[in-house]
């Protein structure tokens, strides 16, 4: 009998400005066998031409950098590598920054005040195709959608087996996740999430979990 073989470890490039925060990362991370740090930058340019050799499975990504914005070198990375996850994590939370990562095609964004097990957690939780919000976002987000609905009755839209996906994905489930508990296949998952986006009127799943955590209780 074989013994059973590990996953391999996720592959993580931190992206920050500040020397020390990326030393401290990598001495954080650097011990978690699960986590295999491929590289670092510090600015847009850098991350953009360093992740497209590297092709890291999780990009570890703060806003405010020299040459652009966090947003900016999600947006390229993600463009070369539509698989790779982007995970912002920075000190600064404000409405306009938290909408701007969700629609540059953030997979989380984190408050750097999270404890190190929070921070590694998350890690592979992004890598596993779950959305992460800190939970301090999580309100703004929320905030954001309702203020800027003129339809409040959005998901009143969806069909019985459409509202049971985005209630998975509410949970956090990924799409393998909810193809399994629904006996659907990873594509048809992806179908009925396309469909949901379009008749909800956005564009992540972290979106579209919000507004449905927002309904009414009956």
């Amino acid at each position: 009998m074989k013994p059973s073989s590990k996953p391999p470890a996720v592959k993580l490039f931190i992206v920050d400005d500040s020397e020390l925060v990326r030393t401290g990362l990598r001495t954080l991370l650097g011990t978690e066998r699960a986590i295999q740090i491929v590289g670092e930058a510090a600015n847009v340019a850098s991350a953009v031409t360093h992740a497209q050799r590297l092709k890291p499975e999780v990009v570890l990504m703060d806003i405010r950098l020299p040459d652009g914005s966090g947003f900016d070198a999600c947006r390229q990375i993600l463009q070369f590598l539509p698989e790779t996850r982007v995970l912002f994590l920075t000190s600064v939370v404000d409405d306009h920054l938290v909408d701007e990562a969700i629609r540059c095609g953030g997979h989380g964004y984190l408050l750097k005040e999270i404890d190190g097990r929070g921070l590694v957690h998350a890690i592979f939780d992004v890598a596993a195709g779950k959305s992460i919000l800190d939970p301090a976002v999580t309100a703004r987000v929320m905030k954001l959608l309702k203020t800027g609905s003129n339809q409040p009755n959005l998901l009143d839209t969806l069909s019985p087996q459409e509202r049971r996906v985005l209630a998975l994905i509410a949970e956090g489930k990924t799409n393998k996740e909810v193809g399994l508990e629904m006996t659907l296949s990873e594509k048809t998952v992806k179908n009925y999430l396309a469909n949901i986006f379009d008749k909800l009127n956005v564009t992540r799943r972290s979106h579209a979990a919000a507004l449905y955590a927002q309904k009414p209780t009956s």
